[in-house]
């Protein structure tokens, strides 16, 4: 098992000093920073820190859309020694005003559109809340002076610095590894919020892999298209390009399907991650719809000209996300499999990757040369991995890891990190998966959504419904059992589609229900579909919160 021996630190101001007066950080279509100005930004708030009383160690919670601002106070925050409390804009402000309290936080930096949302007062251990978006205070208590100092704080930076900075006297202090960088409070699918606590080692073994195994150097263009406050988006979107010295364009609260397209063209990058869900409509909407036409299905079963055919798609495809990408990253989610099938036969350079925000997030990955139909990539090399099956290579198990990327625990929950880590120190994922001989690693499902069948059998509905999503005008499915521990899908389907057809989308939902019954063995078989009129609640991950659809009756 490697052992990663830099300093994640050291590892930005190095890379802040060698990329001085290259863009660093920018918003799309608004302004950049360099490298050099986020180093001064980080400094400004290591001032405004130890102004305010702030000690290493204590926390800072920092919430709002993904702008380049929010990115300063992270790296500030950690490079300070203190530790973020990134927090999903998505959650209800009582919930943030929850975390902000639980994490034992003592500032909140905020992005404006949330900032009316939070009452102060019932957050009693903070000094204050700050606007990213311009620095202002807009609440304070107590007698910190935090307004004052920051109105004041480029007359301060001044006289601390009276030459300014540069890049041969940057420094940052000295923080060791082992200091607690993050307490990351997810939603996950359980209904649970737990606050994950993630050691800088952590993220240093997750930027070590990214730098010696991903394709992004200094210089190259990133689009930061995910939650920055989920660890999968952190962490291959804004920290590991920055310690290479990237340039990373942030969408914020524009980063719709139009905005996020446009702005592949105009940035072009070097490289692409991805939840599976964009990829999936992309191909729901483009592609099957052309592949679908009787004149195609013709062609594409012509030798030769098939070939023509798939390689004007992938064209198509790539240019449509830049032109430029070396690799695009899916995680996050299970992959669809008939569109993972149809993107290898284009020979895309996509790949899968799985992770967790216990492990701050990567566990598995393989390069798009490399990787396997199915897969989700290798054990990175700073982990250990075992499967809780008898025959690991056969029957699936509980995949368990080790490492020092995995977290320390659940924040002020022993409970929890006992249920989670055992006396052994193994994570246990809740996923379930087998290892080829290869050390390839295949997700089978979620340990938690398993459904007992009526003679014991372990139905996975992962399964099912990555066979019911690829029929008619189904958009989005979960299956369940229902009180009766029969299964039932839960379909939202494309209503407005049916309608333009003039087809019956109930009658439709039954033929869907006998050609998916058609594939699957009887103690599998859906006992019926049940139609949504909207979308399923997600987490900002895009997984289905499926704990609120189970035990329908």
């Amino acid at each position: 098992m490697l052992k990663v021996e830099q300093n994640l630190i050291l590892a930005i101001e190095d890379s802040i000093k060698a990329g001085w007066d290259l863009p660093a950080l920018g918003n799309y279509k608004v302004n950049d920073y360099t490298y050099g100005q986020v180093g001064e930004h980080i400094l400004k708030l290591h001032l405004l820190y130890e102004k305010c009383g702030i000690k290493q160690g204590d926390k800072v919670a920092l919430i709002g859309r993904s702008v380049a601002n929010w990115g300063i106070v992270y790296l500030a925050t950690i490079t300070y020694g203190a530790t973020i409390v990134p927090i999903l804009p998505d959650f209800r402000p009582s919930d943030v005003e929850n975390i902000v309290t639980h994490s034992d936080s003592l500032l909140l930096f905020c992005g404006d559109g949330i900032l009316s949302t939070l009452n102060g007062e019932q957050m009693p251990n903070i000094y204050a809340i700050f606007n990213i978006a311009n620095w202002q205070v807009s609440f304070e208590r107590g007698d910190h002076k935090v307004g004052e100092t920051m109105a004041n704080i480029d007359s301060l930076f001044a006289q601390k610095y009276p030459n300014g900075i540069n890049a041969s006297n940057l420094k940052f202090p000295t923080v060791d590894n082992s200091n607690i960088g993050v307490i990351s409070y997810t939603s996950g699918t359980t209904g649970f919020s737990k606050g994950v606590v993630l050691t800088l080692q952590s993220l240093m073994v997750n930027v070590d892999y990214a730098t010696r195994h991903m394709p992004l150097f200094r210089g190259d263009k990133i689009v930061s298209v995910l939650p920055l406050a989920h660890a999968y988006g952190c962490a291959f979107e804004f920290l590991w390009p920055f310690t290479v010295g990237a340039h990373i364009t942030f969408l914020g609260r524009n980063a719709g399907p139009t905005i996020m397209m446009e702005a592949f063209q105009t940035i072009k990058p070097h490289l692409l991650l991805f939840v599976p869900l964009l990829i999936e409509k992309v191909y729901k909407k483009t592609i099957q719809p052309l592949l679908n036409k009787p004149a195609m299905k013709v062609l594409m079963r012509i030798p030769g000209i098939n070939i023509i055919l798939r390689n004007k798609i992938k064209s198509s495809l790539t240019a449509a996300f830049g032109g430029r990408f070396r690799e695009m990253v899916c995680g996050g989610a299970p992959f669809n499999r008939e569109v993972e099938l149809f993107l290898r036969k284009l020979k895309f350079n996509f790949t899968v990757g799985y992770g967790m925000t216990e492990c701050g997030p990567l566990i598995t990955y393989a390069s798009w040369r490399d990787s396997k139909v199915g897969s989700c990539g290798q054990l990175i090399e700073a982990m250990e991995m075992t499967i809780d099956s008898s025959d690991p290579q056969n029957q699936s198990g509980e995949i368990l890891v080790k490492g020092d990327n995995v977290m320390l625990g659940y924040y002020k929950n022993q409970e929890a990190t006992d249920k989670a880590i055992d006396k052994n120190g193994w994570l246990h994922t809740g996923d379930l998966g087998v290892l080829d001989k290869d050390g390839f690693l295949f997700i089978k499902g979620r340990s938690k959504s398993m459904i007992l069948g009526p003679s014991g059998e372990n139905i996975y509905p992962e399964e099912i419904e990555a066979k019911l999503n690829n029929l008619p005008y189904v958009i989005e499915q979960v299956v369940v059992a229902d009180k009766k521990n029969k299964l039932v899908a839960l379909v939202y389907a494309d209503a407005a589609q049916a309608e333009k057809d003039g087809v019956d989308l109930q009658q439709i939902m039954e033929q869907n229900k006998t050609a998916l019954n058609a594939e699957l063995p009887k103690f599998m078989q859906v006992s019926r579909i049940v139609l949504r009129d909207s979308e399923f609640e997600k987490t900002p991950k895009q997984s289905i919160k499926r704990f609120l659809y189970e035990n329908i009756d």
